[in-house]
């Protein structure tokens, strides 16, 4: 997969291309869905897939007060994406010039001077220019007028519910890691840099693995049963996240304990696969209470591997 980074880098003599266009923060089944409709499209006329995304979001630029906490890291949206098929990612640079763009400037004035589109498929939902005033049907008109052309793609739903970046963001910030794990397709994923914490978990018997991490949205706060991944071994695991309250620490951590490992992570790089939710958040009386329901809590994370869900409560 190619990746270009702006307008003016995209090679002028790319050919005729099936495109999409959207932010796909997190990649999600119903991304899926519309990427493995463009590359099958593509494919069928012996053509170039392409997906045309923005960095920063747009409502960094528009409206940075309800600018969403991203599901995924840029370098993580990338690897999703290596796993579609596409043949190309083009990212421009979103900014108040852009955002200014009415729906035939964008196609028009921007794209046009490089891409050769031959289809656009997008999300029924789809909305583009200035004030997101555009939809499916100014994107066919344009279609007509240019030589492209358009399918829309109907929504993913899973229980009822429209698979949605917004939707899922809100299920992580719940908890409900399993649900937003089910619209995904994959277990909610954090990464960063092992580094030292105050060494309290090992004085408990239970060592953890302080995560430095760049994403930006992390599950509520609470005890997870997750997978850590460093380097090619996967390990199952229990993490917290929280601000400590049984030692008054205030600030949010992210605590790894890799059940059945005794080794010296720091420095390494690892990834948190969020599995499902124990429980909230507790002030213990001391050390010895809380490592006595951590004690529980592998029990609980011990069931779940073993059977593939945690047992009632």
């Amino acid at each position: 997969m190619k990746i270009w980074n702006g307008i003016e880098r995209f090679p002028e003599d790319a050919g005729r291309v099936v495109a999409t266009i959207g932010n796909y923060d997190g990649v999600h089944r119903g991304h899926r869905v519309i990427l493995s409709d463009v590359v099958a499209a593509a494919k069928a006329r012996n053509l170039s897939s392409l997906l045309i995304t923005f960095d920063p979001h747009p409502l960094e630029v528009v409206a940075p007060e309800h600018r969403p906490r991203l599901l995924q890291t840029r370098g993580q949206k990338l690897e999703c994406l290596e796993t579609t098929g596409l043949d190309a990612v083009l990212i421009l640079t979103f900014n108040r010039e852009l955002a200014a763009m009415t729906g035939e400037q964008f196609f028009e004035a921007l794209l046009e001077s490089r891409i050769n589109l031959a289809e656009v498929r997008i999300g029924e939902n789809f909305r583009f220019g200035h004030d997101r005033a555009g939809g499916v049907e100014l994107l066919t008109t344009i279609g007509a007028r240019r030589g492209f052309g358009v399918a829309s793609i109907s929504a993913v739903q899973i229980e009822g519910k429209i698979v949605s970046s917004s939707g899922i963001r809100q299920l992580i910030r719940d908890g409900r890691v399993e649900a937003a794990a089910a619209m995904l397709g994959r277990p909610y994923t954090i990464r960063g840099e092992v580094t030292h914490g105050d060494g309290r978990g090992r004085k408990l018997r239970y060592p953890t693995a302080n995560l430095t991490t760049r994403n930006e949205l992390l599950p509520r706060n609470g005890v997870y049963i997750t997978e850590a991944v460093t380097g090619a071994a996967r390990q199952a695991a229990l993490t917290n996240i929280g601000s400590r309250p049984t030692f008054r620490s205030g600030e949010t951590v992210v605590e790894t304990h890799l059940i059945e490992f005794d080794g010296n992570l720091y420095g390494e790089r690892m990834e948190v696969r969020f599995l499902a939710r124990i429980r909230d958040e507790q002030r213990f009386a001391d050390g010895a209470e809380l490592s006595n329901q951590i004690a529980r809590d592998l029990a609980a994370a011990d069931g779940f591997f073993e059977n593939g869900r945690l047992a009632p409560r």
